[in-house]
């Protein structure tokens, strides 16, 4: 195969250049570092078109940019594949916990540390790369191939609902595949069948002008901070069922075979415990660790503010309380459908004495759930045992990529996970990190996978 003697004649230049890429800190969530997830748009679209790529644009949205590029030359009666990823990365923040500055990468034992090096510049750069030793081996590829790469997916896709909508064309494709997801093991592939929608609130409740003395005025006036307490409290039972109305009138109940799919997948709930520091495994009763992780919606406090946070004692009855909330969703459930449950929820159990106020988040993405027997799932599984040499695990994932409905509901097409990070790659921690064995194999099984479609 000619493209693999390319591949492996190339693979010094090519984890060069994804050190390059990895040092651009494209931090979406940062305003001072836009002009970087700029310049990231414009690493991409420079690199897409070196491999070959056509028709590559960088584009403008009310936020971060968007790179779409395509190659449309394999004819009519051949498929048109579009793949996804994104350019943008997490804050790396603490910097002290790095062993090596975060946009400074350095290969140590035959892996790239830096933030971004996984989650999801190496995988985003694969397919780049499988299409440039295709097109410089051969001069053409066997299928016709879209390519559609983003600069906001940390911070939840917000201005891609818009984008995708109006940019359908640019999109339209027989098949999609992502290459942002994760193989179970380097040993061991996975289809990714699944992933959690997100809904996020902030309540904010308000007393006093301003912070009161708590001997003079306990007891005459109400502490935000108590009553944010018990507007939180009344969400969720102390075994985990949230008792928010409503809030699980939409969601898919898990079929046997749902079930026996996910029991078939390895769990060590000793190793998990280790792995968080938990004392012990808790959630929603009637479900496994596992379906509870992957299959079963969540309602979680992300942070609270309230009152005085020093050193010792300041008796004080806070003026406000704050608390985030984000709610993890699973087919067929939706976000606006859930943060109208909270709100109601919140409007019913706000104690008197304080003005509460209910603020929808950005981060909202709708659940998705790849049908079985999908057509490019099959395909990528077929490939998958090929590179690895054993069938890949049906998986969900509890996070979320939004993109992936917006793709459904206006392409029309389920897409199909294909990316080599490994969860254990620190993603979004310190140390972030990707195995440069694993990048080299998912350029082969891109190649691979071109072929076989």
């Amino acid at each position: 195969m000619a493209w693999k003697n390319y591949l492996d004649r190339e693979q010094d230049r090519f984890v060069s250049e994804l050190t390059e890429f990895v040092s651009i800190p494209s931090v979406s969530a940062k305003p001072e570092n836009a002009a970087d997830v700029q310049r990231a748009a414009e690493w991409v679209a420079s690199r897409l078109t070196e491999a070959g790529g056509e028709n590559v644009e960088v584009l403008q949205t009310a936020g971060h940019p968007v790179v779409c590029g395509n190659w449309l030359h394999a004819g009519p009666d051949r498929p048109t594949v579009l793949v996804y990823g994104h350019f943008d990365v997490q804050p790396a923040e603490p910097f002290e916990l790095w062993s090596s500055p975060p946009f400074e990468p350095e290969v140590r034992d035959g892996r790239l540390f830096g933030r971004g090096a996984t989650d999801d510049k190496g995988s985003m750069l694969i397919p780049i790369l499988a299409t440039e030793a295709m097109l410089k081996s051969a001069g053409r590829l066997p299928i016709n191939l879209r390519f559609f790469f983003e600069g906001q997916e940390e911070i939840g896709s917000p201005d891609m609902p818009d984008f995708v909508a109006a940019n359908a064309h640019r999109l339209s494709a027989d098949m999609i595949f992502s290459a942002d997801g994760a193989q179970w093991a380097p040993d061991q592939p996975q289809i990714i069948e699944g992933l959690r929608g997100i809904a996020s609130v902030e309540i904010v409740v308000r007393g006093a002008d301003s912070d009161q003395h708590s001997g003079l005025h306990g007891g005459g006036i109400a502490n935000p901070a108590m009553a944010l307490a018990q507007i939180l409290a009344s969400m969720k039972s102390p075994d985990g069922h949230i008792t928010v109305e409503g809030f699980y009138d939409d969601v898919v109940p898990l079929t046997e075979d749902d079930r026996a799919a996910i029991a078939e997948v390895p769990f060590d709930a000793e190793a998990y415990l280790a792995e968080t520091g938990a004392p012990a495994e808790h959630g929603e009763p009637g479900y496994t660790t596992r379906e509870r992780l992957w299959a079963r919606p969540t309602l979680e406090i992300n942070g609270l503010t309230s009152g005085w946070q020093g050193a010792g004692t300041k008796t004080v009855l806070p003026a406000e309380a704050r608390a985030k909330i984000t709610c993890r969703l699973v087919a067929d459930q939706s976000p606006e459908r859930i943060v109208e449950a909270l709100r109601a929820h919140v409007e019913r159990h706000a104690p008197d004495g304080v003005t509460v106020e209910f603020e929808a988040g950005a981060a909202r993405g709708n659940p998705f759930l790849v049908p079985r027997g999908h057509n490019a799932s099959v395909v990528a599984a077929q490939v998958l045992e090929e590179i690895y040499g054993r069938a890949p695990l049906r998986t969900r994932v509890g996070g979320s990529i939004p993109v992936m409905t917006m793709l459904l509901e206006h392409v029309g097409v389920h897409a199909t996970m294909f990316a080599f990070q490994h969860d254990d790659e620190n993603l979004h921690g310190p140390d972030e990190f990707v195995r440069l064995d694993a990048f080299r194999r998912g350029q082969e099984a891109y190649c691979r996978l071109f072929e076989s479609l």
